[in-house]
């Protein structure tokens, strides 16, 4: 059976992607990356490939760690048999971005559970918003990650390298997927990586917004086996 190794994104614990670590087991072993000690995205992309359970592996990655996905794409393509990106990016901060990463890392010191509080409603939809169950979840999953790890991955952020010209570097069956309703990543970054990538396909979820595998899981679920049997048959 292949591995899948899947990476969180901004405050996340393995708790993101629980869903489909449970739907998914008929399909891989599942291995959940820890982005929460590298300083950068390129440390990042190594802590995973040392820690990932085999030598090639189906890669996916939600929101940051989408930028930690392209990353390994570009530090070890040899070992992704197949890529998926959820409510990502291939393109680099903008100089507004990075100036609203570091005014949150500033508040983060002092204001962090504030912090949080604002963050939620730009992450999920205004339906999702009134579900006590899935707000409460995003805010134990802050408090878990903590105000450290939260400003070490801004930092990694603000400063990651432009995906973007590599995409068409990229051969592996790819999935990209996105919430129709995401205002941190929008549809337009996912429908230009799916022009650049040679194999890729896009899915898009309604009703759903940044944080695709928490809002909607059923339809990822759907859509990451699909992929994965996509990846079974290229390899067969």
């Amino acid at each position: 059976m292949q591995r899948l190794v899947l990476l969180p994104g901004l405050l996340h614990d393995v708790r993101i992607w629980q869903p489909q670590a449970a739907a998914l087991t008929d399909y891989a072993h599942i291995f959940i990356g820890d982005l929460t000690l590298g300083d950068s995205i390129a440390a990042m992309a190594e802590g995973v490939l040392q820690a990932a359970p085999s030598e090639t592996f189906a890669l996916a990655g939600l929101s940051m760690g989408g930028y930690v996905a392209l990353e390994i794409m570009r530090q070890a393509p040899e070992r992704v048999t197949g890529l998926a990106l959820l409510d990502t990016s291939a393109r680099p901060d903008t100089a507004t971005t990075q100036e609203h990463r570091y005014a949150d890392i500033h508040k983060a010191r002092t204001q962090f559970e504030q912090l949080v509080e604002e963050l939620i409603p730009k992450q999920i939809t205004a339906d999702h918003y009134q579900d006590e169950k899935l707000v409460g979840l995003i805010k134990e999953m802050a408090q878990n990650t903590g105000s450290e790890v939260f400003i070490r991955q801004q930092i990694a952020m603000a400063n990651r390298a432009d995906s973007f010209p590599f995409l068409r570097d990229i051969h592996c069956p790819t999935l990209v997927l996105c919430g129709r309703e995401d205002v941190i990543t929008p549809l337009g970054l996912h429908q230009e990586m799916v022009s650049e990538i040679s194999n890729a396909g896009l899915v898009i979820v309604n009703d759903c917004g940044h944080l695709s595998t928490i809002e909607q899981p059923l339809r990822v679920n759907e859509a990451l086996a699909q992929w994965l049997e996509t990846i079974q048959s290229s390899a067969s």
